[in-house]
């Protein structure tokens, strides 16, 4: 159990049948009246956050998350399998399930797979990946004064923005949190 006074950013915990991670978090003591901790909310399975204010001496029961290393190994249409590399038990998930955590994501690379009481609600992938561009257009001498960026595409089908020095085949480091070039590999 956690006291509303003990709140801090991360922690999980369950309010109302439903697992919240705390985002945000104020203990406010006003001139007058009692205590109280203002706090912003994010739903974990449906990613909605809320904002809702608790009694310092109010307690819920922490929510224990499972955060699993699992390999992907591909897709089958609207299926993505992964595989846990200690048990080599695999598991199908749906794009749903998903979202878009893939997109800079090729097969064999590991991931961590969230999960509550074995319900899997989120796909946490690497945060940086390198990439080979497959198409891009090619840069012009004398472009680059404004630090100028176009479009490209790498393996896994998604575009990014790149300098115009990166050129086709070129392996690129990207941060898949933002999804911005980072350098070249």
């Amino acid at each position: 159990m956690v006291s509303a006074g003990d709140f801090r950013n991360g922690i999980t915990i369950e309010v109302e049948g439903s697992v919240y991670q705390i985002v945000e978090f104020q203990h406010v003591k006003p001139g007058k009246g009692a205590a109280f901790v203002r706090t912003k909310l994010k739903n974990i399975m449906n990613g909605g956050v809320v904002e809702k204010t608790f009694r310092p001496t109010e307690k819920y029961p922490s929510a224990r998350i499972d955060r699993v290393d699992m390999q992907y190994l591909y897709n089958d249409g609207d299926l993505y399998y992964f595989m846990d590399n200690a048990t080599y038990e695999q598991i199908a998930l749906s794009k749903n399930d998903i979202g878009d955590a893939l997109k800079f994501v090729k097969e064999n690379e590991t991931c961590k797979i969230c999960s509550y009481n074995g319900n899997v609600f989120a796909v946490e992938p690497p945060l940086f990946v390198e990439l080979e561009i497959t198409q891009t257009e090619p840069g012009f001498a004398g472009n680059t004064a404004t630090g100028a960026t176009k479009p490209a595409t790498v393996e896994t089908g998604a575009t990014v923005y790149v300098p115009l020095f990166v050129n086709e085949g070129d392996k690129i480091k990207i941060d898949t949190r933002t999804g911005e070039y980072l350098s070249r590999a």
